[in-house]
């Protein structure tokens, strides 16, 4: 049996522009609930509260939104906008789905495993792609798509977005010859060495210089 939702309350929101600095200072976060189809609706959330779901939940998960306590709808979020230097939240997008349409969202990928290359050669595992592309039902989309790293055996071995196991009801719509991963080779650094000059060579290069330094002096005070 699947676990319950996760709930988020709401409210209607009439103020906008720079007076939701006021919300905000409250613990309120300014929010838009939009769908397809549908007039979007200003609202706000508890501040704690959303960034609670945000710790806590997948990327995908369905939460049941109710505002000012009417029936739950599921949406998700589909997008927060933060602070360029706090990084605390400024505003949120929640987006209304419909249990009968499929949507298209990325997944993350999430590495597992050991690898004889990193192990025992000293290699670095480089994540060439870090989500994919799925399409499934609302109540299907996977939180994150899990593969091994066990078969990259050397530096050679590549692991493809065609190696992943997705789940039977998503539609993976990334390209199945992209690379995931791989390991690089451990970085070496030549060092060059310079041979110290000899004692003699460095005197007779200064002593050379001289001349040439007072020849300029006497060239320019005959001119």
């Amino acid at each position: 049996m699947s676990s319950a939702r996760p709930t988020l309350a709401a409210a209607h929101r009439e103020v906008t522009g720079k007076k939701v600095a006021y919300l905000r200072r409250d613990g309120r976060l300014p929010a838009v609930v939009y769908g397809r189809g549908l007039e979007s609706t200003n609202v706000s959330v508890d501040t704690h509260e959303l960034e609670t779901l945000r710790r806590h939940a997948g990327p995908n998960t369905l939460i049941d939104l109710s505002v000012d306590g009417e029936k739950p709808a599921p949406v998700l979020i589909s997008g927060v906008q933060l602070h360029r230097v706090t990084r605390r939240p400024l505003h949120a997008d929640l987006f209304l789905v419909r249990m009968t349409e499929e949507l298209t969202v990325d997944v993350p990928l999430v590495a597992e495993g050991e690898s004889e290359a990193i192990e025992t050669l000293g290699g670095t595992l480089l994540h060439v792609t870090e989500h994919v592309r799925v399409r499934a039902l609302p109540d299907h989309l996977p939180q994150s798509i899990h593969y091994s790293v066990a078969s990259l055996l050397t530096f050679d071995d590549l692991i493809h977005v065609s190696d992943l196991v997705v789940p039977a009801d998503a539609t993976l719509l990334t390209d199945p010859g992209e690379i995931v991963a791989k390991v690089l080779p451990p970085r070496v650094e030549e060092v060059e060495e310079v041979a110290p000059a000899a004692e003699g060579e460095a005197a007779e290069g200064e002593a050379g210089a001289e001349p040439a330094e007072g020849a300029a002096e006497g060239d320019s005070a005959e001119g």
